[in-house]
């Protein structure tokens, strides 16, 4: 009879001491509850003691979360809707405001979130959104960081990483950058056509001044035909020639008056 009583005496103690001993991982840290009171230190990594029946632990892991913010619908200022998602990084800094002051920090975090989005999709343009995250991002880190800080929660970085657009507004944007590029193509064209002319009037006024330049650019004209395949090369009347006949017709006019 004594022998079975020691037994369970040392069952008893062996459940207690087992029951009274945690593991607190290195990413991790513990509060310890004594009859529903927050104890003032909190356990490092590694293991921690207990008193049985009297306390009790939580466990906070201090690594960083990410968590992806649903698409939210919403209208710009400009009046379009569109759907954006995001994904927001964040982390306990206070282990205590964490499980004390909300009930489920990483549900607090994540509606607001949510509501942050929608806010800051209201108060934005199209283009903004679209090629102005940067700023937005900053926008939305404020906006979730300022409740964040008084459950314990440091916003590290927000992303937003999609824009969907309908599909109508789509068609006309498409219709608007391909008409922005014909427009560049046209403009490009028409201000090489300016100066190919401009530098075809200066080519004109120096051969204008120096005949010797039109008469080698006939030449090249007349080497450059020559040189294609199956080709009929008609040679104008000689200028000069025409020039000499000009100036004996003028002498012999001086001649006989």
């Amino acid at each position: 009879m004594v022998g079975y009583l020691i037994l369970l005496i040392l069952v008893v103690v062996v459940l207690g001491a087992s029951s009274s001993l945690r593991v607190i991982k290195q990413y991790e840290q513990g509060l310890v509850f004594r009859f529903g009171r927050v104890r003032a230190g909190i356990r490092s990594p590694g293991l921690a003691v207990l008193v049985p029946v009297a306390d009790r632990m939580e466990k906070v892991n201090m690594q960083v979360v990410t968590m992806p913010v649903p698409a939210q619908e919403g209208i710009t200022r400009d009046n379009v809707t569109v759907r954006v998602d995001a994904v927001v990084f964040f982390r306990v800094v206070d282990p205590v405001s964490a499980v004390v002051k909300v009930e489920d920090y990483r549900f607090a975090v994540g509606q607001v979130a949510q509501t942050s989005l929608r806010s800051i999709i209201g108060k934005s343009d199209l283009d903004d959104l679209l090629s102005d995250r940067e700023r937005l991002n900053q926008g939305l880190e404020v906006m979730i960081d300022s409740p964040a800080l008084e459950w314990g929660v440091h916003i590290d970085r927000v992303e937003i990483k999609d824009v969907a657009l309908p599909e109508s507004m789509k068609r006309s944007m498409s219709r608007q950058a391909e008409a922005e590029r014909e427009r560049r193509a046209r403009v490009i064209s028409a201000d090489g056509e300016f100066q190919a002319s401009q530098k075809l009037s200066d080519a004109a006024r120096v051969m204008a001044d120096t005949p010797a330049a039109l008469q080698l650019r006939l030449l090249e004209t007349v080497v450059e035909v020559a040189a294609e395949k199956n080709s009929t090369l008609v040679l104008p009347f000689p200028v000069e020639l025409l020039r000499f006949l000009d100036r004996a017709t003028s002498t012999e006019k001086k001649d006989n008056p």
